[in-house]
């Protein structure tokens, strides 16, 4: 039977018309959408993976058109049935994961690899600060994996992203596969209706007074969130992840920035008049883009590698900044220059002799 619809998935004739997937990277399992009146030709990314449980990737026609309305057809029901205007039907609620499930993930930390990266860089105290502001959970679907928990402005949980983690370098597991998958996948509930928020979306109402940073990757929210927490640090989960209008809505009358990845700062600019028209003053930090180097775009860098660089007496330092403000009021009147404080004790709160600070 013909299909009335005017967007559908290409259909199947042969390997040819089956691509390798942009979330899972895996070959000929990846269908796009095509336009039956070929007027409308979509980007590569607008499609299916065939893998639903294990990667789950799905960016329709419609999530494609609110995040790039001027590419929208003139006609609004240009996504309905040809044949037919859809009847008004009231929107279905978001499906939502259970506070129990949830629960039984935050701990296990010291099997957790991201926990076990974060401590190695911050100390395990602020590890654990660090894990809880962001509600991150620990895993058994992969030894060491983690859960970044989807949790929105008001406190329910969308979805969790399980992804894996070295715990030495804090580098993603990609081989032999990409780990990464989604719990609603592995819970297999039926009929799940997932509306993604933000990563990090549950800490806006107790910052009101800050401006927001947004960011792709979870990880790189956070460790940004370590080094400059004079920010909201929010992730989108991906380079298209949460670019449309309800996902955006938390955001309205807030002061944005968006720190894309390398390589990704021409897509994201994009996304500008998008945030503008629902009421979102952002701009868009393409420092890193402009002084990069060769391999550090080979690499894909972002805020998240830049920051990890900073020598590990200056993480310590900013710690200590966040435990008395003053500090930092007297390190600018005094004109400081830290020499060492790698052995300082947080929990006495006293250096060693040979530690100190000494004028610039």
């Amino acid at each position: 039977m013909n299909s009335t619809y005017r967007f559908i998935l290409q259909p199947y004739k042969g390997v040819a018309t089956r691509h390798t997937c942009p979330a899972c990277h895996k070959k000929r399992c990846f269908s796009r959408y095509i336009d039956t009146e070929k007027q409308i030709s979509f980007p590569d990314d607008v499609g299916r993976c065939d893998h639903e449980q294990s990667c789950g990737y799905h960016l329709t026609p419609k999530e494609y058109f609110e995040r790039n309305p001027m590419s929208k057809p003139m006609h609004s029901d240009s996504a309905a049935p040809m044949t037919r205007r859809a009847e008004p039907t009231e929107r279905r609620k978001p499906s939502l994961i259970e506070s129990k499930t949830v629960s039984q993930t935050l701990h296990g930390y010291h099997l957790n690899n991201l926990y076990l990266f974060l401590g190695s860089k911050f100390g395990a105290e602020e590890a654990e600060r660090l894990i809880g502001a962001y509600r991150v959970g620990t895993s058994k679907h992969w030894p060491g994996s983690c859960v970044f928990w989807q949790t929105d402005i008001n406190g329910s949980v969308r979805t969790g992203k399980v992804m894996l983690y070295h715990a030495e370098t804090g580098k993603r597991v990609k081989q032999p596969f990409n780990h990464v998958t989604w719990v609603h996948s592995l819970l297999k509930l039926p009929d799940y209706n997932l509306r993604q928020c933000f990563f990090g979306e549950h800490l806006l109402p107790m910052n009101r007074d800050k401006p927001v940073a947004i960011v792709e990757s979870e990880k790189t929210a956070i460790v940004a969130s370590y080094y400059l927490p004079e920010y909201v640090w929010l992730a989108t989960g991906g380079k298209h992840g949460c670019f449309n209008t309800d996902a955006l809505r938390v955001l309205r009358g807030r002061q944005v920035t968006l720190f894309p990845d390398l390589g990704a700062t021409q897509q994201w600019r994009e996304k500008l008049p998008l945030l503008k028209s629902l009421g979102i003053e952002a701009n868009i930090f393409n420092f890193l883009e402009e002084s990069a180097s060769d391999d550090e775009r080979t690499e894909g860098y972002d805020m998240a590698d830049y920051l990890l660089q900073i020598e590990s007496d200056q993480a310590v330092l900013q710690s200590m900044i966040r435990r008395n403000p003053y500090l930092q009021t007297l390190i600018d009147e005094l004109q400081l220059t830290l020499v060492s404080v790698e052995r300082y004790n947080p929990d006495t709160d006293t250096f060693p002799k040979s530690s100190k600070t000494e004028k610039s």
